[in-house]
């Protein structure tokens, strides 16, 4: 055998992989970069007043580069962080979102493999012959054997692959952030029923004192009238009012089967396997501080943008994949096989064969449709952008109404104190007014009237408060990023 050819062969063939290899450094289509931040300086035109001018002292806000990885926490509250890890353990929509993050990172796997050389392995087993190979026939038959393996590479010149790999690449990171995205939902969600509860069952004993109030004006109205001071009419007057207060338990009662039953379905169970604790509102600490982030960092901390952004990215990716089907293909391949007539002289070096080689593909005539693949790519990314571009609206105009509920609760809770009081000590005097003779029935039932919706309006304001509060993070991104590696496993 002559080495010489062979030798020269070799070394072609090393310096036309160098040759590509230098190539292949290159990559066509557009290199992201990711869409700068908004430059607004607030999130609303006119800035938020001072928190010590509020009518009803309320969280100070405090500029913080991060939020808390378990912002819950700030209302102190320990079962509810017990309660936390049970939904995130149990939730099924947070298992799901794990498997479609993993199912993306294999297919980063998948789409990596080009990048490397192909190797295959074949064998061959054949008899052949001519005529009849029988026994007492004539004719002749022959055995072979073959044994060999190829390897072969696309070599990535024109960055097909590797525009391929960066797509998938931007789709892992749109799941990790869909994951986190759907964290910062359960864990707002869960929290928003833990005080759905509370606010049921303070809603609920508020009605059955108010029921009491209403079964003391009762009596008191059914003494004066055993005792001839007061007409059947008001006491019909009286019983109405029991009446018509006990006819809210039932849907106050269905309020908080509800969010009981809320709690358990975002916790994985069914109602009927777990039963959420009684969350009491009177335990939920007002947090003193709430950290506000400046508008230039929200785009960084809303997993909904972060996904939309890498959305943004595969978009781009896509483009650069487009771009290199227009462009030629090479391949090398080499293979070396072992034959022979029998097993025993498979390896003998007489039957060595050998192969090197080089392929070029390229388009010439397609009718148009790799360039119209090009723009597809391209319309696809400048909508991608608006998509981007509309979350991040939609995100700062979430952060400027959550702000505002903050800043509205704290006036609305405090008139609603206020109101509550003047109905006390309205309904105190007229009491004792009744009592007396120096008023009749109904205008002790206006004034209980007026007392009941008061209670009422000042634990709705408080509940809207707390539950405002709640929102406020969960729109500002919540700390997401604390448990982010936790959330993979």
């Amino acid at each position: 055998m002559n080495e010489r050819p062979i030798r020269r062969v070799m070394k072609g063939g090393a310096r036309w992989l160098a040759l590509c290899l230098t190539l292949s450094a290159c990559a066509v289509g557009p290199d992201f970069q990711p869409p700068s931040a908004p430059t607004v300086a607030g999130f609303d035109v006119s800035p938020l007043p001072p928190a010590e001018q509020a009518a009803e002292p309320g969280p100070a806000l405090v500029t913080a580069p991060d939020l808390p990885a378990r912002w819950w926490d700030l209302f102190q509250y320990p079962e509810l962080e017990t309660t936390l890890r049970q939904v995130v353990a149990g939730s099924n929509t947070l298992g799901a979102a794990r498997q479609s993050l993993a199912q993306a990172q294999q297919a980063v796997i998948s789409a990596r493999a080009p990048l490397f050389p192909q190797v295959t392995a074949e064998g061959t087993a054949a008899r052949s012959g001519a005529g009849l190979a029988l026994p007492r026939g004539s004719g002749s038959a022959a055995s072979s054997y073959g044994l060999g393996a190829t390897v072969s590479e696309t070599l990535d010149v024109f960055g097909l692959t590797r525009r391929s790999v960066e797509q998938q690449e931007a789709l892992v990171d749109n799941q990790r952030y869909q994951l986190a995205e759907a964290y910062l939902t359960l864990t707002g969600g869960a929290v928003t029923e833990a005080i759905a509860i509370a606010a049921a069952r303070l809603e609920i004993a508020t009605t059955l004192d108010l029921i009491d109030s209403d079964q003391r004006n009762l009596d008191l109205v059914q003494r004066k009238f055993e005792i001839g001071k007061a007409a059947r009419s008001d006491v019909l007057t009286a019983e109405s009012q029991l009446l018509g207060d006990r006819t809210q338990l039932a849907g106050q009662r269905q309020q908080l089967s509800v969010a009981r039953h809320a709690l358990a379905v975002l916790a994985g169970q069914t109602p009927a396997e777990w039963v959420p604790p009684d969350f009491d509102l009177e335990a939920f600490h007002l947090p003193a501080e709430i950290p506000l982030t400046v508008p230039s960092a929200l785009i960084r901390q809303r997993p909904d943008i972060l996904a939309a952004e890498a959305q943004l990215h595969a978009a781009s990716a896509a483009i650069g994949v487009a771009t290199a089907q227009l462009y030629p293909a090479l391949t090398l391949s080499a293979s070396l096989t072992q034959q022979g007539r029998s097993l025993d002289t498979l390896f003998q070096g007489a039957g060595s064969l050998w192969s090197l080689g080089g392929g070029v593909t390229a388009p010439l005539f397609n009718a148009g449709a790799l360039a119209a693949q090009k723009q597809a790519a391209v319309d696809a990314f400048e909508a991608q952008y608006a998509t981007y571009r509309q979350t991040v609206i939609v995100a700062f105009g979430q952060v400027a109404d959550a702000l505002r509920a903050l800043e509205h609760d704290a006036d609305t809770l405090a008139a609603a104190g206020q109101s509550l009081e003047v109905a006390r000590e309205s309904l105190a005097l007229q009491r004792a007014s009744y009592g007396v003779g120096k008023s009749s029935v109904l205008d002790l039932i206006a004034v209980q009237r007026s007392y009941s919706q008061a209670r009422l309006s000042y634990a709705a304001a408080r509940i809207q408060r707390d539950q405002d509060i709640v929102q406020y993070f969960v729109v500002l991104g919540g700390g997401w990023r604390g448990v982010a590696e936790g959330l993979e496993r």
